[in-house]
């Protein structure tokens, strides 16, 4: 092989190297590890919850599709719907500017019970490619992804016909396959350290 094209194949390969999909969550492989502290200095690692389905949550409180989703109860009703011995919501704040007050005073001011996960760095919602708040992830009992996207099919919040988070804990509990394994998900970008 000529030698600069050997060069250039090697550095390509180089290059390409760190981005591996084992690095970031994606359906049908496990999920990345991570352990990050919740708005009252707990710590929450998600190997803890190994033999449950977890639900990732991202989320900003200031993004306009959150607030609307809050208000008309869609994430507080979606969970209520699941088994709390089987499934764990976390919701996971990756937002630069935020800290653990922040997530306490939002989470007082609505009333919810699950724990707001602070990750200011962003490393946690970089390795699940979170794109979006609200950006939902699936986890099965064995640390496998099996849903990420879009909490429903209602984007312009005219009303949802398909709860997919809701589809796909039920899916996994019954031992059957997520009939939508992925969706676009919308909402406001997320707010990165940058």
């Amino acid at each position: 092989m000529n030698p600069f094209f050997k060069a250039v194949a090697l550095s390509v390969a180089f290059v390409g190297a760190p981005v591996l999909a084992a690095d970031t969550a994606e359906v049908g492989k496990p999920a990345p590890a991570f352990t990050l502290k919740d708005e009252a200095g707990k710590s929450h690692a998600l190997a803890d919850y190994k033999g449950k389905v977890v639900v990732l949550e991202w989320t900003n409180s200031e993004c306009p599709f959150v607030k609307r989703h809050y208000e008309a109860k869609t994430m507080q009703t979606t969970q209520k719907g699941f088994d709390a011995k089987k499934v764990v919501w976390l919701t996971v704040d990756s937002t630069a500017s935020h800290n653990a007050k922040f997530a306490a005073d939002w989470k007082k001011k609505e009333g919810f019970t699950q724990p707001v996960l602070i990750d200011t760095d962003g490393k946690v919602g970089k390795s699940y490619a979170a794109k979006t708040t609200p950006h939902m992830y699936v986890i099965d009992g064995e640390g496998v992804v099996r849903y990420a996207g879009a909490i429903d099919d209602d984007a312009r919040g005219k009303g949802a016909t398909t709860n997919y988070v809701k589809t796909a804990v039920d899916a996994v509990l019954t031992g059957q396959q997520v009939p939508t394994a992925t969706s676009e998900p919308y909402g406001c970008s997320v707010k990165y350290k940058s």
